[in-house]
């Protein structure tokens, strides 16, 4: 029986997916508050449903059933600006977690960020000095106070490693509004019948649309995530999640354009002042560390990825897992 954390939210639900179409038994803890949330979990037969302030009772009443803990949850808002929310959702809770699993012996799985890397000046290396980054916002910060504390730790968990996730698009993010991926929003705009919308650049080296970042799928996600549960050999630590090739904006909306059928109409906007000092151009996951690991199975292209996404997914009225 397996735990997961946000398993109602984008990647949870789709490990929760893949889980229960695997014939495992879940538990998720979440919040599904007024919205369709539930929607995402409404295909698959769960044990249970914990709301996140009822698990240390959960867990002490019944952990000892678990083979492992995913822990995909958070306030994952790059725009929260309570701190004291983001530190008790963040941080406590992932400090919970951890000392559940040490105590128990159980693998832990834990969604990290690619917000840790700040700006990128000291580069997209999983195995760099982590007391060098600099996020840029509260969400990244709280992120990075983790990983910290996780690495400072003489004694954890069973294995465990924290998952720097870069850009993931796929099912089940309709939820999450301004913070859903880029291609859910083009899809969105040409739908409407409006021009696909991308940031000018205000960067002479990058052309308009030409931005750079490591999109993934969140297919992929759940494969990583299942791999490093079942290494038993893994060697604890933060890992990167990305594919390991930058694409830029541009290219991502040609694959929804080709998705959807429909000839390139693209315009493009001034980046938002309050976001311009701070906007990065390139980011890029390295992934030596997770290759180096043993994981040598192939990324899905962005065309391959975004193209299945369209159009056996929001094209069809935004179809749930």
């Amino acid at each position: 029986m397996f735990l997961v954390t946000g398993g109602a939210g984008f990647i949870g639900s789709n490990l929760v997916a893949r889980l229960s179409d695997q014939g495992e038994r879940v538990i998720v803890s979440d919040w599904l508050g007024r919205g369709n949330k539930w929607r995402n979990l409404a295909k698959h037969q769960l044990e249970d449903i914990i709301a996140p302030g009822q698990l240390p009772q959960f867990l002490e009443k019944y952990g000892h059933d678990l083979s492992a803990v995913f822990h995909m949850g958070a306030i994952s808002a790059t725009t929260e600006t309570d701190c004291d929310t983001l530190l008790n959702h963040n941080f406590r809770l992932s400090c919970t977690l951890w000392n559940f699993c040490y105590r128990q012996s159980k693998p832990f799985i834990y969604a990290s960020s690619a917000a840790t890397y700040g700006g990128g000046e000291h580069g997209f290396n999983d195995s760099a000095d982590i007391a060098k980054l600099a996020p840029l916002n509260g969400y990244g910060w709280s992120k990075q106070l983790f990983d910290r504390w996780a690495l400072a730790r003489d004694q954890g968990p069973k294995r465990w490693a924290g998952l720097k996730f870069f850009n993931v698009y796929g099912p089940n993010e309709y939820h999450k509004g301004a913070q859903a991926s880029v291609a859910l929003h083009l899809f969105d705009q040409i739908q409407a019948g409006e021009p696909a919308k991308l940031f000018q650049s205000h960067n002479p080296d990058y052309p308009d649309g030409g931005q750079l970042r490591d999109f993934i799928h969140v297919d992929d996600c759940v494969d990583i995530v299942l791999w490093l549960y079942k290494t038993e050999n893994l060697t604890s630590g933060l890992y990167n999640v990305g594919t390991g090739s930058a694409r830029s904006f541009h290219d991502l909306a040609r694959a929804v354009f080709a998705g959807m059928g429909q000839s390139e109409q693209i315009t493009f906007i001034p980046t938002p002042d309050n976001i311009r000092a701070h906007y990065q151009y390139f980011t890029e996951a390295d992934m030596r560390k997770l290759r180096a690991a043993g994981y040598h199975k192939p990324f899905r292209t962005l065309e391959d990825g975004v193209q299945d996404y369209v159009r056996n997914f929001l094209m069809k009225s935004k179809a749930h897992r």
